[in-house]
């Protein structure tokens, strides 16, 4: 059985007041919610963004700088080992040696060992020794099969330093087995500490294995300095204890979120005021160069800790009326939005949604009361014009179908000023608030005050970087030199190559490794194709050609001339192209001219650069032009900027004795830069290269006062333009765009049109408003119809008498 008229009306009552849950209430309620809360962080961010008197740029700095100590103390500890053990592989693979000749060999070619020694594994007698006196007694040599046996070991002098032991076992047919011993002090190589700072390695039980920066005692003279070293071992011992306690957890859980570049545990202490000067502190376990990835050095369970006195700045506190302020204007503008959106969106809005119910409740005695301008205006106006049609009154398009020439119609008001424009002054007048702090207000490169402690980790890390750089490429020709003096005048290709591949294998520096005669004659090789010219021909002509196809330098021809593959022990082989040629090459005793070459890999010189809270990090040569990168560059380009340029050539300059590393910071139209230059300073072979690192980054990436101020102010300028953009925009699709068709549906209705049918989009006011006038049009076709009845139907006809009788 259908439902009866009176029911249908009252299931869309029913609906209509469901729908009130969605509709224009939800995005006016969420956009004061939303400006509430921006008001209430705007007001209470503020104020904490300088409430440290250590700026987080200076402790996160501490931790780079002990990141880079612990990557400098992992390296040297692994390479250690893998040079003792390639070394005593070349020494097994050949014929036997005498002890003293092996540790002789040994303390030529590396001096990273204080202390070298071979002992007879079954008697314990001690065969050769050189250098320090090697702690033979700590080692029992019933355990070297054992599975670790061989692994390197700690071991505390008497003096209190502790040594660290990498042992190998020399092993020849026919002859007793050797342990071959190499003792090396726990130091950093080549950290650059500058001024006031110290540095201590930590094992997992907090004891300091050795430290550096601290004054000896015979070294201090007053009294003062005496109570400022007692209180800096003090105050590192207090740190080593919690760093020893933190670097035990994991690193995901330990370091903080966002904090990346570094594989393992890392942070930063704070440490107790003394004089005005508050010490902080950086440490760093070692880890591996993967993630999950031990090596070596990783198995000790050793910690750097860092630490530095910095001069606290208490006046550098935020006032907190900036946020006070901000928040108070974005209260009144947003008091003022969201009332403008009540009055003239909202309330006109449920005002006839209510007339349209009345409607179609059948309550036609009272007009409609419409509102005065807008979509709203327009379809409150087409409502009592349906109201008088349902009264009697014929519409306009009646009127013409009869061709009566009766009153026109009310026309409808159509405002120029409707809903979109009400929104669109909404979102000016939230624009006003939000604009300037997006684009004006607390602009921190005019004021901006880069800490000095910035400035120095800045130049020392760069120093400390391009300090390993220049050993690594000492390294490399070192490894050369080692090779060259096991390849003897026997030697046979076969085993040339066996060797060169075990070398390469065991070192990841090289793309290519060969022994080449003094006619260019390539005899063994082992990696990538070799990119030297064949023969000396090629290079005293100039046209050597570089596997780029570009021609080799001039020192090519110089060498030339007595077989030498080129002038230097290191050198660059090209000055144009899409890759320096590195290349380094020692000569083999008794070979009559012949050299073991090895060229670099250009991948391994960049993945040494590639430190965070450094920026831009560039090898430059002595011509300042580019060789290698932690980001994207083109090889032998210049530095991007006359003043990095000038930077790198005033570094370069000697002060005294050497070179030293330098750093500035340019203010200009771009901004705030931070910038570091270091030249090679010390010995090797790669001292002849004249190179130098320079790095750059902007302040505006630091963690400074006046940067976190203006990030915090972009940040609550974006939200406020995030929270307008959303709810405005929300109101205008959910809302606004489903008004505008109503209205022109509604004057469609009231001027005529009783075909199309009305469907409402959503369940809301405005959909309900849709099905009052779908029911409305409804009664003026059954109205019509009735109407149409009565005037069709014909008249009765009058009773005719009867025929008459006779």
């Amino acid at each position: 059985m259908a439902a009866s008229p009176a029911k249908r009306r009252h299931k869309v009552r029913r609906r209509a007041d469901m729908s009130l849950l969605g509709g224009i209430r939800p995005p006016i309620a969420v956009l004061s919610a939303l400006l509430l809360s921006l008001a209430g962080i705007t007001a209470l961010g503020f104020g904490r963004a300088s409430e440290d008197s250590v700026p987080k740029a200076v402790m996160t700095s501490q931790a780079h700088f002990a990141e880079d100590g612990a990557v400098a103390m992992r390296a040297s500890i692994d390479e250690s080992a893998a040079d003792l053990a390639r070394t005593a592989g070349l020494f097994n693979a050949g014929d036997p040696a005498q002890p003293d000749a092996v540790v002789d060999k040994i303390g030529s070619v590396y001096q990273k060992w204080v202390g070298t020694a071979v002992v007879e594994i079954s008697s314990g007698r001690m065969l050769a020794a050189r250098g320090e006196n090697v702690p033979v007694a700590a080692i029992d040599t019933s355990k070297l099969s054992e599975e670790d046996g061989l692994s390197p070991r700690m071991v505390r002098l008497a003096n209190g330093e502790t040594r660290l032991l990498s042992l190998q076992v020399l092993s020849w047919k026919g002859q007793p087995q050797q342990l071959l011993i190499a003792s090396s002090s726990l130091r950093f190589p080549g950290i650059s500490l500058g001024k006031f700072r110290s540095i201590a390695v930590i094992d997992s039980t907090g004891r300091i294995l050795s430290s550096d920066g601290i004054p000896e005692s015979e070294q201090v003279l007053t009294e003062d300095e005496r109570t400022g070293v007692a209180r800096s071992e003090k105050q590192l011992k207090a740190f080593a204890e919690v760093a020893a306690k933190r670097a035990k957890e994991h690193p995901l859980k330990a370091n903080e979120p966002g904090q990346g570049g570094y594989t393992g545990v890392s942070g930063s202490l704070r440490g107790d005021l003394f004089e005005g000067d508050r010490a902080i502190a950086g440490y760093a376990a070692l880890t591996g160069p993967e993630p999950g990835k031990g090596t070596v050095a990783t198995s000790l369970g050793l910690t750097v800790v860092a630490m530095v006195d910095v001069a606290e700045d208490p006046t550098r506190v935020t006032d907190p009326l900036f946020g006070l302020l901000a928040a108070g204007a974005l209260l009144l503008i947003g008091a003022l939005a969201v009332g403008v959106l009540l009055g003239t969106v909202q309330r006109p809005l449920l005002r006839l949604f209510l007339e349209s119910r009345r409607l179609t409740r059948g309550d036609l005695t009272r007009p409609v009361h419409a509102p005065r301008f807008g979509e709203a205006a327009r379809i409150g106006d087409a409502l009592e014009r349906l109201r008088r049609q349902l009264l009697g009154e014929r519409s306009a398009a009646d009127e013409t179908a009869d061709g009566t020439s009766g009153g026109s119609a009310a026309r409808s008001r159509r405002g120029r000023f409707g809903a979109r424009a009400l929104l669109a002054v909404c979102g000016i007048l939230l624009l006003v608030w939000s604009a300037p702090m997006l684009l004006l207000l607390n602009r921190a490169d005019a004021t901006a005050v880069v800490p000095e402690q910035i400035t120095n980790d800045q130049r020392e890390r760069t120093d400390t970087l391009s300090d390993r750089v220049r050993r690594s490429l000492n390294e490399g020709h070192a490894d050369l030199l080692s090779v060259a003096g096991l390849l003897g005048e026997r030697t046979s290709p076969e085993d040339m190559t066996k060797v060169l591949e075990r070398t390469r294998t065991d070192h990841s520096r090289y793309r290519s490794l060969y022994v080449r005669d003094a006619d260019g004659t390539i005899v063994a090789r082992s990696g990538e194709s070799p990119r030297l010219p064949d023969n000396p021909k090629d290079e005293s002509e100039g046209a050597g050609k570089n596997g780029d196809g570009e021609g080799s330098k001039d020192g090519a021809k110089d060498a030339a001339a007595d077989g030498r593959p080129f002038a230097d022990p290191i050198t660059v082989l090209n000055d144009s192209g899409t890759e320096p040629i590195i290349a380094s090459y020692a000569e083999l005793p008794g070979r009559d001219g012949s050299s073991v070459v090895g060229e670099f890999r250009i991948d391994f010189i960049n993945s040494l650069l590639k430190r965070p809270g450094l920026g831009e990090i560039r090898v430059v040569d002595a011509e300042r032009r580019v060789l290698g990168g932690n980001s994207g560059y083109l090889a032998f380009e210049d530095l991007p900027s006359a003043r990095l340029t000038e930077l790198v050539a005033g570094t370069s300059q000697k002060t005294g004795v050497s070179a030293r590393a330098g750093a500035v910071v340019y203010r200009d139209g771009g901004g705030v830069q931070v910038a570091g230059a270091a030249p090679f300073v010390g010995g090797g072979a790669a001292s002849s290269l004249n190179w130098s690192v320079v790095s750059w980054q902007p302040a505006a990436g630091l963690a400074i006062p006046e940067y976190s101020l203006q990030n915090r102010t972009v940040l609550a300028g974006l939200l406020g333009i995030t929270a307008a953009a959303a709810c405005l925009g929300w109101l205008h699709i959910i809302v606004v765009r489903p008004l505008r068709e109503v209205a022109k549906q509604a004057e469609s209705l009231a001027g005529g049109d009783r075909r199309t049918v009305l469907y409402p989009r959503h369940h809301d006011e405005v959909g309900a408003i849709a099905r009052s006038l779908e029911l409305l049009r409804q009664q003026v076709l059954e109205q019509r119809k009735r109407d149409s009845a009565g005037a069709t139907a014909p008249a009765a006809a009058p009773a005719q008498a009867p025929a008459g009788r006779n």
